[in-house]
């Protein structure tokens, strides 16, 4: 007796079984490396744009690449990084040089598209804020200050979640028995981080990556 339904589940589960084991390698993989990051003061404070320079911090963490198709894969991370912001001398919100250095736990999970060794990924990433500290050199009207982040709804307090996208690039470079990548993205921070200023966090973050090969 012929079973069209039969056939048809069938063909459509060895379809999938014969295209999935042509799959991108599922892998975890492990980095540590530096980020650059600064905030974006909104439009309603671009009187702080010329005193905007960037913060040097530092991020560890793993990720695991769930291999789905030749050409595609999904990407979640979970990353501890330190960021921040840094007004020059002489801004209007505290004359002297201010230094905003926040911890944070970063989950982006990516979507990455794989052509050949390159791949390009993009996607949501949600954020964490453990703690922080802001720093204030001295100046002629400001004494030099040091003090841990508050949070709440204070007119100078800090919120803890963050939320926005990352996007950006990479390379595998195939080595004998392991796979080192070459990564390069961007944050685009949607969520603002402070009660009395506009704060959105901005990260340039350019990684070695290094994971087992199969």
């Amino acid at each position: 007796m012929y079973f069209p339904a039969k056939k048809s589940i069938a063909t459509i589960v060895f379809t999938l079984l014969a295209f999935t084991s042509y799959a991108q390698q599922s892998k975890f993989s492990f980095s540590i490396n530096s980020l650059t990051t600064n905030f974006n003061y909104g439009s309603a404070n671009k009187g702080l744009q010329p005193y905007k320079k960037n913060f040097k911090g530092l991020q560890i963490g793993t990720a695991y690449q769930i291999g789905l198709t030749p050409n595609f894969s999904l990407a979640p991370e979970a990353n501890f990084a330190i960021k921040g912001g840094i007004l020059g001398a002489g801004n209007p919100v505290s004359a002297g040089k201010t230094s905003v250095r926040l911890y944070t736990i970063d989950v982006p999970v990516f979507a990455r598209l794989h052509l050949g060794q390159f791949y390009l990924n993009a996607g949501p990433y949600a954020g964490y804020t453990l703690g922080g500290l802001i720093k204030i050199d001295g100046s002629a009207d400001v004494a030099p200050s040091k003090s841990k982040i508050s949070f709440g709804r204070g007119a100078s307090d800090f919120k803890r979640w963050d939320y926005g996208l990352q996007a950006g690039a990479g390379y595998n470079f195939q080595l004998e028995k392991s796979v080192l990548t070459l990564d390069a993205r961007y944050g685009y921070g949607l969520a603002n981080m402070s009660v009395d200023i506009a704060r959105y966090n901005r990260m340039l973050n350019i990684s070695l990556i290094m994971s087992k090969r199969k």
